[in-house]
């Protein structure tokens, strides 16, 4: 595991000595507020996705059509998403070896592909399917397993992130 993780080890490195990365991890206000920005988006788009997947699961918004709700939800979740992307990922640019070094960052990161994996798997296969179950008052198995693997990853994905400074486990 060792031989596999150095080449991403030697990038975290070379990534670390840019100087704006330098110059991120050093001011006194662009890190703290990165840091709000991030968490702020992440609210967005997680408090998003619960609903949505509340809906799946059959318990809010049922008087609604799963694909209306989509649809007002959806553009609000990408605005989020963008946002919680691009401060992450000017988080991680501006400190990458305490990130490299930090379980719940790997954490978070598997599980966010994994959440990915289960919104394609859910759009690709389930929703193909949605207009023979929208307007019903039960929802298919397959969407109700999506909603809750949902809610239950991106619970993971948020406890990881506010974990991230509090690394027990680094050396």
């Amino acid at each position: 595991m060792a031989e596999f993780m150095m080449p991403l080890r030697d990038l975290f490195f070379w990534v670390s000595e840019f100087p704006t990365s330098i110059a991120i991890r050093e001011s006194l206000y662009v890190s703290p507020y990165l840091t709000v920005a991030h968490v702020v988006s992440m609210c967005l788009f997680a408090g998003l996705i619960v609903m949505m997947d509340l809906r799946l699961l059959g318990i809010g918004n049922m008087r609604t059509p799963f694909s209306e709700v989509q649809k007002r939800l959806f553009p609000w979740q990408m605005l989020g998403m963008g946002l919680s992307s691009i401060t992450g990922l000017t988080l991680a640019y501006s400190d990458p070896m305490r990130f490299y070094v930090n379980i719940f960052f790997w954490t978070k990161m598997l599980v966010m592909v994994l959440a990915g994996i289960n919104a394609m798997a859910f759009h690709y296969i389930t929703y193909n399917s949605v207009m023979t179950w929208d307007t019903r008052e039960t929802t298919p198995f397959g969407a109700k397993l999506s909603g809750a693997l949902s809610i239950v990853m991106w619970a993971i994905v948020i406890v990881s992130g506010r974990l991230i400074p509090y690394n027990w486990f680094q050396n």
